[in-house]
């Protein structure tokens, strides 16, 4: 379970959800190297020994998470991008990947964040270094809750995942669920915007005045690419009737026999969409085309349309 924390900042609610997370699992430790620690006092105190600082040491710092794995143990590791990537990278590439053990690595000031710190603290090639390494998840979060919400469920797991945290955020948390979510349609013909993260409500805004459709997701490695082949379907198919890819993909539910599919809208205007669904009937082929790329990530093959909006 997640605290109550209302803060908005990613970082800020990364460090207030460490205490609960260590509550609920026992096999998690903390890795620092120094930095976040005088964020932590809570989780220090009430779990000694369990959040380890290994000092201005880098390299240490994920040797120590790779041994901790080695025994057993769930390690989430924490500092600033540029030198929990890149300063340590040959032992990201060797503690961790060539022992095949996992760990989930948290950075903050992603990108330029904290330009002001010099070359040394910008790291706007962390994602790509990360993606290039086989095995590896990458999550970036827009808003706090998302951040809890991927802290708790990666704590479980055991595979090897990288959070990139970022000042910047959006004004909403969206699903955190690594797929390809369709938030605007932009009409007939109209080209694919993917909003990754916090860049979500930059996109919207910049393209709120051109014909572009745009989706979003958290997790860019790996990128939904059935998603991505749904929303060229479920395009083609609404651009031939006219529809939205919403009417087509709630049309293609009624076709199947669903009386009651679940569907929401964020805003009025798309309630139209929706509604219009009803009086589209779709050809059978293209019944059978939406029904053999259901199981792929953006439409679901329970009767929901949930990531359309």
């Amino acid at each position: 379970m997640t605290t109550l924390s209302t803060s908005l900042d990613l970082r800020t609610r990364f460090y207030d959800e460490l205490d609960p997370l260590l509550d609920a699992h026992p096999d998690v430790d903390v890795v620092l190297a120094v930095i976040g620690s005088g964020y932590m006092t809570r989780a220090i105190e009430r779990h000694p020994g369990r959040v380890i600082d290994v000092g201005i040491r880098e390299q240490a710092l994920i040797g120590v998470a790779g041994g901790l794995a080695l025994a057993g143990r769930r390690p989430i590791v924490h500092t600033f991008a540029s030198f929990l990537v890149e300063r340590p990278y040959e032992q990201v590439k060797l503690d961790l990947g060539h022992q095949d053990v996992g760990a989930v690595l948290v950075s903050a000031g992603a990108s330029y964040d904290v330009s002001a710190g010099g070359r040394t603290h910008q790291s706007p090639a962390d994602v790509a270094l990360i993606a290039a390494l086989p095995g590896w998840t990458v999550h970036v979060p827009g808003h706090a809750d998302e951040v809890a919400e991927i802290l708790h469920r990666e704590a479980t797991g055991t595979g090897r995942v990288y959070v990139r945290l970022s000042g910047q955020r959006n004004s909403r948390p969206h699903p955190v669920d690594g797929r390809l979510h369709l938030l605007r349609d932009g009409g007939d013909g109209a080209p694919l915007v993917v909003a990754v993260g916090p860049m979500l409500d930059t996109v919207l805004e910049a393209t709120a005045d051109l014909p572009v459709r745009v989706a979003w997701t958290a997790t860019p490695h790996p990128l939904d690419a059935d998603g991505l082949r749904v929303v060229d379907a479920l395009v083609e198919v609404a651009d031939a009737h006219g529809a939205s890819p919403a009417s087509a993909a709630l049309a293609w539910l009624l076709a199947k026999g669903c009386t009651a599919p679940i569907a929401s809208v964020s805003r009025p205007e798309q309630l139209p969409a929706l509604l219009a669904a009803t009086g589209l009937e779709l050809t059978a082929d293209e019944v059978a085309e939406l029904s053999i790329i259901a199981k792929a990530r953006l439409v679901a093959s329970e009767p929901s349309t949930k990531g359309l909006f």
